[in-house]
């Protein structure tokens, strides 16, 4: 019962209800708060003079947030108006509850100094609503009590209390030692000695112990409520018309004379029938609210254990990439020592073969200059025309290149870093609609096959080995052992279950992009093409597409096409894209402006096109709202491919991406 309390505490005092008073606008007041809160207005400036005169608004015209009539809720003998004029000057306060409530008016200066003050109004504002009240001449008692909100308080006050407090201490209350029964009050022993002496008028009253006091109380008749304008009069009769319990001289001769009445006992079990329908409704709002906040609990429960779990599938990643970037480097040392080797073998080579044949031909130099010293001319002549010989074929050996370096000192290798760097830059996640929708719905979370890397062993970070049930690199409904998040990385572009959107950048310059560039159409009475932001070179996947309008019997065309497909003709006039296109009756399959497999079975507005690549099978197959449109629409596919449309002002669609294969293909995948 802890949360009804706020609806037991005045939003003036911030306390429980003392005494508390229903306004016309059904919020409630402790008397004293009313009584504090009230503004004080001349007749002159009374709302039914300002009105005549037409003079302008107050500064607290703001307050009116009805404007009602001043003599509204059927002549109950006051209303509320457009605002009040008051000491402009005056500024609001807030109550512990942080309501909005003013002060009452500065006091009058004295007699001495000041002619009298002219007759005034008291006008009230309810602190809640801010609904602007003038009271007529009872005051504050021409409104009812609230004698129900008084006695739930009291329950509640008795229920919460494990032992009975002191009703007059005025800070920390103490254990109450006896209770009045003729005051209702709880004393401590000494605010019983300060406040009921035991003598005078109150030596009869009578004290007893606080648990009986509290059982008296409990058991006492409930005070009757009395008529506003009748104090001696109950309540006897239900006013229809007015809304309230009247008395009958209200009605012989009061304003509710001419009003519909009804029994107050049978009105009573009415409402409160009413009441109950009404707080079944309420009660079911409320439990599937605690249902709620369970869900939410359990989910942040299960985002940090997610987070951690990612962090270390991530950091686990990061590591493949950084490891497979090592062993790269050692490959690629290997070849520049490899190249290394080579130069240093080939000159080293040279330098041998250099060096033999300068010592032949220093040999010769020296024989030959010694041979010129001699002095015997038959013995020279003997040899001479062999030596000539000799030198000649030793110059002639020199010059056939002998003395050219066979190797450069330059490495003739250049690394090419500029893609992985670039595809460094553009690693990203791959955000999975499947999930997304899971969590906007409750639903229960995709598969955790859905999220694994499978792109068949290109990929150095998203390298796993086949599926040990079937032997596939592709996503498939057998239990894995390991989550990891799927990464895209761009070299690869074989995400298995991506989400993806079209490609502005590359699309024709009349195609209309919207929601996140997922729905497309075109201002063009011709077809214009646009394409899938990711493509495609392995892997099985599967999209769809939703159409969202079709006027006037177009021929959309869905398929797969090369990066440099013709952007201004219907897809699969060029070589360069695979298609179905159809009308409201048939569709057909076209490559290169070939049509084949004519299929009967059209699409209107609400249908549903899939488009499904399977690249370890090489083929692609077409369906119209789950259904397959013929048999494989093209085989022997090879290649990287993007996702593609073709489309005129007639016809507008919306991708649908990272979805499971459909089931007439699961079932024929299965099969050996």
């Amino acid at each position: 019962m802890e949360e009804m309390e706020e609806e037991l505490k005045c939003p003036v005092c911030g306390s429980f209800y003392r005494e508390p008073i229903i306004l016309p606008c059904s919020h409630n007041l402790c008397q004293a708060c009313a009584r504090n809160i009230l503004v004080q207005t001349p007749d002159s400036e009374s709302p039914q003079s300002r009105r005549a005169s037409g003079s302008a608004v107050s500064d607290y015209d703001y307050l009116d947030l009805d404007k009602m009539s001043l003599y509204s809720e059927a002549d109950s003998g006051y209303g509320s108006y457009g605002g009040f004029a008051s000491a402009p000057t005056t500024p609001c306060q807030k109550s512990p509850n942080g309501v909005r409530v003013f002060p009452p008016a500065a006091p009058p200066p004295p007699a001495a100094l000041a002619p009298p003050p002219p007759p005034r109004n008291a006008c009230l504002t309810c602190p809640q609503c801010h609904r602007s009240l003038v009271l007529d001449e009872r005051g504050l008692r021409g409104f009812p009590r609230n004698r129900l909100l008084e006695g739930v308080i009291d329950r509640y006050q008795q229920g919460r209390a494990a032992a009975l407090r002191c009703q007059l201490c005025e800070k920390a209350p103490k254990e109450a030692a006896v209770m009045c029964e003729q005051c209702d009050v709880f004393y401590c022993d000494p605010c019983r000695l300060r406040c009921h002496p035991p003598r005078g008028p109150l030596a009869k009253h009578r004290l007893v112990p606080p648990a009986q006091g509290r059982v008296s109380r409990r058991l006492s008749p409930r005070k009757i409520s009395t008529c506003t304008d009748h104090e001696l009069e109950n309540h006897s009769m239900y006013c229809v018309q007015c809304k309230s319990p009247v008395c009958y001289q209200c009605l012989e001769e009061g304003k509710h004379s001419s009003h519909e009445v009804k029994a107050l006992g049978a009105m009573w079990k009415l409402h409160k029938s009413q009441l109950s329908q009404a707080l079944n409704g309420l009660s079911d709002r409320a439990k599937e609210a605690k249902e709620f906040l369970v869900q939410l609990r359990n989910m942040v429960q299960q985002i940090q254990e997610n987070s951690v779990e990612f962090e270390a599938c991530l950091v686990a990643q990061c590591d493949a990439l950084i490891d497979a970037l090592n062993r790269r480097k050692a490959q690629l040392l290997s070849r520049v020592n490899k190249e290394h080797e080579h130069k240093l073998k080939v000159v080293r080579d040279q330098i041998s073969h250099c060096t033999v044949k300068l010592r032949q031909t220093t040999g010769l130099m020296e024989y030959c200059l010694e041979v010129i010293k001699e002095n015997d001319p038959s013995g020279f002549l003997q040899i001479s025309d062999a030596l000539i010989r000799r030198v000649h074929m030793t110059e002639d050996q020199w010059g056939k290149g002998t003395l050219t370096p066979r190797m450069t000192t330059d490495f003739d290798l250049n690394l090419d870093n500029a893609p992985l760097l670039q595809s460094i830059h553009q690693l990203d996640f791959v955000q999975m609609k499947g999930t997304l929708a899971a969590a906007a719905t409750g639903a229960q979370s995709i598969p955790a096959w859905w999220k694994l890397s499978l792109c068949g062993g290109s990929c150095p970070s998203l390298v796993e080995a086949p599926c040990p049930a079937c032997s596939m690199p592709r996503p498939c409904r057998c239990p894995r052992p390991r989550r990891v998040p799927t990464v895209l990385t761009p070299p690869c572009l074989c995400v298995p279950v991506a989400w993806f959107s079209f490609d502005p950048s590359s699309a024709h310059a009349d195609i209309i992009f919207s929601n996140d560039n997922l729905t497309v159409t075109c201002n063009s009475y011709d077809d214009r093409v646009v394409l899938g932001k990711t493509g495609f070179s392995k892997g099985l996947h599967y999209w769809e597409l939703s159409i969202d309008r079709y006027d006037n019997h177009p021929d959309p065309a869905f398929g797969v096409a090369r990066i440099d497909v013709l952007k201004d003709a219907m897809l699969g006039k060029d070589d360069k894209a695979w298609a179905m296109y159809v009308d409201n009756n048939r569709s057909w399959f076209m490559h290169n402006n070939s049509h084949t497999n004519r299929t009967e079975g059209g699409i209107t507005k609400g249908a549903t096109v899939g488009v499904l690549l399977d690249l370890t099978r090489r083929t692609l197959t077409f369906s119209i709202n789950e259904d397959q449109q013929g048999p494989v629409a093209f085989e022997n596919l090879e290649g990287l491919f993007f996702p593609a449309v073709s489309l005129n002002r007639n016809v507008q669609v919306t991708l649908h991406t990272g979805l499971p294969v459909p089931e007439f293909y699961a079932s024929r995948s299965a099969m050996p």
